[in-house]
């Protein structure tokens, strides 16, 4: 009998210690796969949003060219950066339908006490005389931060009016997603230049990545930065 209730023991511990492992390693991969998901929500937006910048419409006219940044008020009581401008895009926002390649493209985060997430509105054929429209997605779930900065050649601003009469000289953006657990927040940078070379040389755009250690990491792309989208038809 004393040699039963031991082994049963043992084998309550066992199984304990079994259970209880399955727990953590359950409850890491959990983790690892909420940090793989959160980084690829912030990676699409970042690029999502690069991609836009660096076919910002010009023209001659500044009149022509659109870019407007606040920073707006979130239903949850805190802050985060509002941007809308002109792009120039070769792929169809509506199938079948006449558009041409110059596009108003909206950019904000929406929040409130339990959902956050970055939407994108892409309006075909804008125009000063109706009321912005165009198609509305969400392009990024649990994303709590969203920074955008603006540097006119001596200052950095967090919003460009559209009184302005000029381009900024460089955009910062910022995306990060919403802290679900312990560790490091997922989040991102890029630099973009929108400065425009003498002789058509390129801009740079660069990027950067905080890693979970805190390290942030960073590369460096070409972009034709001197007359991306001039010249396109609306």
């Amino acid at each position: 009998m004393v040699e039963i209730l031991v082994a049963s023991t043992i084998g309550i511990f066992i199984a304990m210690v079994a259970v209880g492992a399955l727990r953590v390693i359950t409850a890491s991969a959990e983790t690892v796969e909420r940090n793989i998901n959160a980084a690829a929500e912030v990676r699409f937006a970042a690029k999502t949003l690069q991609r836009d910048l660096e076919h910002l419409y010009r023209d001659d006219n500044i009149q022509n060219t659109k870019l407007i940044g606040t920073v707006q008020e979130l239903e949850d009581g805190s802050s985060a950066s509002y941007i809308v401008f002109y792009t120039v895009s070769r792929v169809k926002a509506r199938r079948g339908q006449p558009e041409g390649d110059v596009y108003e493209v909206e950019y904000y985060l929406t929040k409130d006490e339990e959902t956050s997430a970055m939407a994108r509105r892409l309006w075909p054929n804008p125009s000063e005389e109706l009321e912005p429209g165009g198609v509305l997605a969400v392009i990024a779930e649990d994303i709590e931060i969203f920074e955008v900065k603006y540097f006119d050649g001596e200052e950095w601003s967090e919003e460009w009016p559209e009184e302005m009469e000029s381009l900024p000289a460089w955009i910062e953006i910022t995306i990060g997603a919403k802290q679900s657990g312990p560790g490091t927040p997922q989040v991102e940078s890029f630099v973009v230049n929108l400065v425009r070379a003498a002789g058509g040389e390129l801009g740079t755009v660069t990027t950067g990545e905080q890693s979970p250690g805190g390290q942030t990491t960073g590369s460096s792309a070409t972009i034709g930065g001197s007359d991306t989208g001039s010249g396109a038809g609306r």
